[in-house]
């Protein structure tokens, strides 16, 4: 492993330093709650009864105190093609603790929507701050001070993010996260993409797409292409939090068995002790980490939001500034799609999270020194897991890609800086997903066409009236205006106004799927347009420039004596009323867009 990368270190340490404060008060808060929490045989024998009361194969072992207990909190429902496979996990990681002496118990269950099926509908609006009432039933579930570990059953989107807040507040604690893999590889993502393109240009009916769409999902697991919910995985990978290996082995196997066997054990192990706790474990370094293999992999840009939001947690402070900064030695290392044509299991065959642990940190550029849930820090995330001979789970090293059209060397990278760059001007501050698009596309300069929702633009771009050169600024998206809703739905057609020739990008508040394309897009735009934000003042036909090259993110004309466009009023149904509370106190999209955090002070 070479020395770390001087741009790497600056970064660490100003994030420690800006963080000196905060993190200051929620070690403390650990050190008071580890102090302060219960022992079994001291609780009373009524707080007991009831909770040991359901676990009938468990009780003698509970009343003994015979060994720790693990707090189980699960996101499981079975319309998450990815997490139905948790419905039978309990079960099975009650009976790994009873081999190790332990015990276990689902202390709670989260929401978990999925944003695949709530796309383009109004209950996407509902999406973000589910991670807010994650993070609450998460504080919920273990706030009965009945376990010494914790074991977090969940995948997608907002769900590990949520889950992570919520146990941060529980940081005293042992914390494992235990995926279940993705669905086995379906039609090709080329395929996919250009059947999308074909029916929003009207070349091919609904039953076409329906047919191409259950080809891609299909079976239990997460969905292949590499988004957020398997961002996600890779970022628990980076961030120690898993058993090593763990997070793209399919569900089903006996592998997959073997690792969940191995979480339990390992929290068993790791329960009732003050080592590697959740505070220990996430600190600037695994932060650092997490922003490092997103940049790597060109992961998600849903991230730009959830990082800050997760840190905050933890009493670390980290902006858009320190991301972009990293961005600019951090080379990209995978192509898995949409930045490429193969899907996250041809990525974990080329080598997958052990090989881009194993070439960043030869590189020097992460953090090897790490805290992990399993001994021998990140070196121990540079190996994948196998069965042996003997069936018994173990982990060879990987030290070279084996695909490189999929998966390089920090030495021989798809391209020299990261996926996501910071664009900043007169509109506010944006993020922008370059390892998806185009060099020849990172500046786009147009007349722009504004809308306050993404129906409108589709119907505009049906009409044709989009058929040139234009920047689509879709305002009114943000946090506090409607919960900030992901816009993934529009790629479809503004790809087909670009491969017709035209430039095109777009401009919004709100956010763009893990599965961004294409397309050239300044997402997460803050200030927000709600309250008078610059993208409020902007009208049809004002130039905008958007360009990832030199970071610009503006308009040519003179905003200063514009009034800006009235606040949309609030949509009802759905049950998007009863989440206005969290939209009208939640912070900006640099900050996390969390009203919980904002709320709490944090």
């Amino acid at each position: 492993m070479n020395r770390l990368n001087d741009c790497v270190h600056r970064v660490t340490e100003r994030i420690m330093e800006n963080s000196r404060g905060p993190r200051s008060s929620y070690l403390e808060l650990m050190r008071r709650e580890a102090d302060r929490r219960p022992e079994h045989k001291d609780v009373a024998c009524s707080n007991l009864a009831h909770a040991f009361a359901g676990a009938l194969e468990d009780q003698d072992a509970m009343k003994a105190g015979r060994g720790p207990n693990i707090g189980i909190v699960t996101a499981y429902n079975d319309m998450l093609s990815a997490h139905q496979p948790y419905g039978r996990y309990p079960d099975r990681m009650k009976i790994f603790a009873r081999e190790v002496g332990a015990t276990a118990q689902v202390a709670g269950g989260a929401p978990a929507m999925c944003d695949g099926v709530t796309q383009g509908e109004d209950g996407m609006e509902l999406s973000l701050f589910s991670r807010d009432i994650i993070a609450l039933s998460t504080g919920v579930a273990l706030s009965h001070q009945m376990y010494d570990g914790i074991a977090c059953l969940g995948i997608c989107d907002k769900i590990v993010p949520g889950l992570l807040i919520g146990a941060l507040r529980f940081g005293h604690l042992p914390a494992i996260f235990v995926p279940s893999g993705p669905m086995p590889s379906g039609i090709s993502n080329k395929q996919k993409q250009e059947t999308r393109q074909k029916y929003a240009a009207g070349e091919i009916g609904r039953d076409e797409l329906l047919e191409s769409e259950l080809g891609s999902y299909h079976s239990p697991g997460t969905c292949t292409f590499y988004g957020t919910a398997n961002s996600n995985q890779m970022m628990m990978e980076m961030m120690g939090l898993h058993v090593p290996g763990s997070a793209f082995v399919q569900p089903g196997t006996q592998l997959r068995q073997a690792l969940d066997r191995a979480a339990v054990h390992r929290l068993a192990e790791l329960a009732g002790t003050s080592e590697r706790t959740l505070a220990q474990v996430v600190d600037e370094k695994a932060i650092v980490n997490a922003v490092i293999g997103l940049l790597a992999t060109g992961g998600s840009t849903n991230h730009a939001i959830h990082i800050p939001a997760m840190a905050r947690a933890a009493g670390i402070i980290i902006d858009w500034n320190d991301m972009a900064e990293l961005s600019s030695v951090v080379p990209l290392l995978a192509r898995v799609y949409p930045n490429g044509s193969g899907d996250v299991n041809h990525f974990h065959a080329a080598g997958g999270m052990s090989y881009v642990t194993r070439t960043l940190l030869d590189e020097g550029l992460a953090h090897g020194d790490l805290l992990t849930v399993w001994d021998g820090g990140m070196e121990a995330y540079a190996a994948e897991p196998i069965l042996n001979d003997a069936r018994e789970l173990d982990w060879s090293p990987v030290t070279e890609t084996r695909d490189d059209s999929m998966l390089r060397s920090a030495n021989d990278p798809f391209q020299p800086d990261g996926g996501m760059r910071l664009v900043t001007g007169n509109l506010g501050r944006a993020c922008f997903k370059s390892s998806a698009v185009a060099k020849e596309r990172w500046t786009v300069q147009a007349p722009c066409r504004v809308f306050e929702n993404q129906k409108d633009v589709v119907s505009a771009f049906k009409a044709g009236e989009l058929d040139r050169d234009v920047v689509v600024v879709v305002r009114f998206q943000g946090p506090r205006a409607n919960g900030m809703p992901e816009l993934h739905s529009l790629t479809p057609s503004l790809a087909v106004l670009q491969d017709r020739g035209h430039k095109v990008a777009l401009v919004t508040d709100g956010r763009m799927s893990g599965a961004s394309g294409k397309v050239p897009s300044a997402i997460h735009c803050t200030p927000e347009a709600l309250g008078g934000g610059p993208l409020a003042l902007l009208e049809d036909g004002d130039v905008v420039k958007v360009c990832a090259e030199t970071g610009e993110l503006c308009c040519q004309a003179d905003l200063s004596g514009r009034t800006p466009a009235p606040d949309p009023q609030s949509e009802w149904g759905v049950g998007r009323e009863m989440y206005r509370m969290l939209q009208t106190h939640a912070d900006s999209a640099e900050k996390g867009a969390s009203a919980m955090l904002a709320s709490a002070g944090l």
